[in-house]
């Protein structure tokens, strides 16, 4: 891989390394909001605020202690305080999340850094033309094959996948991250990337939402949003390998992607 991680300096603090604001999860998915969550804080930013539930604040402050939250309500506020937003990780697609997918789309800056994966992008493929308007400048795009097929209304992407990853990025000026047994990254400006790394022992929920929240954190400490959306897909798929080899495909859970990370990058320093 060419990208190198984002420099740690000697001299610094919690501030030097990026706030991600993560808007995440409901009563029912609070583990969508978790695992994008605590993948940004592993992979080095400095603080992910989550704005979530009620019943899913609960559920997430009993499993840690190192996510801040944020009240729905105050949305708007901490928006403009974050230096990258995640969006969408285990939303829904209710009134809930019309409501503060709106709230995202009214105060976040455009030139802001944004991860849009899950319901984020099935709540725009319901009407496209509102967030292309929108005038977003650097996004990106997680889809699974299915979310994208909605994002450009045809049946299916499986027989063309690297095209689909393309017209995304054109259709929506958003680099994508097209997940599948080989992962696509597509900028708007033309560069590419295909990762070779990840196993079928990643086909389990909550892996997404790992990524989204890897690519988060790598932003939020200065990274280019496209080389951090290579790297994110890179190392994530590298922790799928490392459990692949210690838990065999069958057992390999989104949280063990988490476990693998420290490991992961240790060997990516020193190669």
């Amino acid at each position: 891989m060419e990208f190198k991680l984002p420099e740690r300096k000697e001299i610094s603090h919690k501030g030097t390394y990026g706030r991600v604001l993560n808007i995440a999860g409901t009563d029912f998915m609070s583990g969508a909001a978790y695992l994008s969550s605590v993948s940004a804080l592993k992979i080095g930013c400095g603080y992910c605020f989550l704005c979530t539930t009620d019943e899913a604040r609960l559920a997430i402050a009993s499993k840690t202690s190192n996510v801040v939250f944020v009240i729905p309500k105050n949305l708007g506020a901490s928006i403009k305080e974050a230096d990258v937003i995640e969006i969408g990780c285990g939303l829904g697609q209710g009134n809930y999340a019309h409501k503060v997918f709106d709230k995202f789309l009214k105060y976040t800056n455009r030139d802001l850094p944004v991860v849009i994966d899950a319901d984020g992008l099935n709540i725009i493929s319901k009407n496209p033309d509102k967030f292309i308007k929108s005038g977003f400048k650097n996004v990106v795009f997680t889809p699974h094959p299915i979310e994208a097929a909605r994002l450009l209304n045809v049946d299916n992407v499986l027989n063309n996948i690297e095209g689909a990853a393309k017209f995304i990025s054109e259709k929506y000026n958003c680099i994508t991250v097209l997940k599948n047994h080989k992962t696509f990254v597509y900028s708007p400006d033309g560069r590419s990337y295909t990762n070779e790394t990840g196993n079928n022992a990643m086909a389990k929920a909550g892996s997404g939402d790992v990524l989204t929240g890897m690519i988060s954190g790598l932003a939020a400490q200065g990274m280019d949003l496209f080389e951090a959306s290579c790297l994110g897909v890179y190392l994530h798929g590298a922790c799928g390998d490392l459990q692949k080899e210690r838990l065999t495909e069958y057992s390999v859970m989104a949280e063990d992607l988490i476990s693998a990370i420290p490991e992961v990058l240790k060997f990516y320093m020193n190669n």
